[in-house]
């Protein structure tokens, strides 16, 4: 599995906001500042994180965009499973795969399921606000 720029610009997108805080607008072109990131590119994710529900934007001269939730309520699972479209680190574990014909006698299957279940239960264990203070990155389960 190797997340894309979408996805690691997306969860910075989150964490900028949330250094804002919830109830402020941003403006787009001030995230593509900070973040060092292209605001064609940024348009895009952040379009992506508006039809998710997870920002909200607000046309207009003090408009932007802001968090729908507080820090603790998104994980960086769904924020990447949102922007790669899967966790999966083999295409046979990918939602919607046709089942490989090879899968009763596949050896290594049980060990790809498991390492999804172990990326999967991780990535969504781990909440933007725990991002916000990386003192805390050795408390982290796994």
């Amino acid at each position: 599995m190797l997340i894309s720029t979408r996805g690691r610009y997306a969860l910075r997108v989150i964490i900028e906001l949330c250094s804002h805080g919830k109830d402020e607008f941003v403006p787009l072109n001030v995230i593509a500042e900070n973040q060092d990131v292209s605001l064609k590119y940024l348009e895009s994710i952040v379009a992506l994180l508006v039809k998710a529900g997870l920002v909200e934007g607000l046309r207009g001269k003090k408009g932007g965009y802001r968090l729908t939730k507080d820090a603790d309520e998104y994980s960086v699972g769904e924020i990447l499973k949102l922007t790669e479209g899967t966790l999966a680190p083999v295409t046979c574990l990918e939602e919607n795969a046709e089942t490989c014909p090879r899968s009763a006698e596949c050896k290594t299957l049980p060990m790809w399921e498991k390492l999804d279940t172990i990326i999967s239960n991780y990535l969504y264990s781990v909440k933007i606000s725990d991002l916000l203070k990386p003192e805390s990155v050795s408390d982290w389960v796994i």
